[in-house]
């Protein structure tokens, strides 16, 4: 998936974060995040780099310091209207999984240039198809 970008939805003033898969269909994957969340992402994206670590750059630095990367990230389902992500670690070269908010992963995977991917049976029940 390609990270098109963080916008904020009318007339809600709600933030969300807009995935676009690079297969043939190149369908949409549009998660609602948080404002903090949302922030994150968009400060990553610029390369703004805060005077402190936020969560999401301490969470980078404490993996750094385990020798632990972030190989990728998966969006892997949604139950009722709650997205859900896994972060895919590499520890002491063994793979784990870890259970993750979607914007925290995505967050993640900017900041570690790591790859975003969305399930398959997700992208079937949710993707939209974009406007010719």
């Amino acid at each position: 998936m390609e990270l098109v970008g963080v916008r904020v939805e009318i007339p809600a003033n709600t933030p969300l974060v807009l995935l676009q898969e690079q297969e043939v269909e190149q369908r949409l994957l549009p998660i609602l995040i948080g404002s903090p969340e949302a922030a994150s992402i968009h400060y990553a994206l610029e390369g703004i780099e805060p005077p402190r670590p936020l969560t999401h750059d301490l969470f980078i630095d404490v993996l750094t310091r385990l020798d632990a990367t972030l190989e990728r990230i998966l969006v892997t389902e949604v139950r009722d209207h709650t997205y859900y992500a896994e972060l895919h670690l590499l520890v002491g070269g063994e793979a784990k999984k870890v259970s993750s908010r979607p914007s925290d992963a995505i967050a993640l995977a900017v900041r570690c240039e790591a790859p975003i991917f969305a399930a398959d049976d997700l992208l079937d029940e949710v993707g939209q198809l974009p406007e010719p």
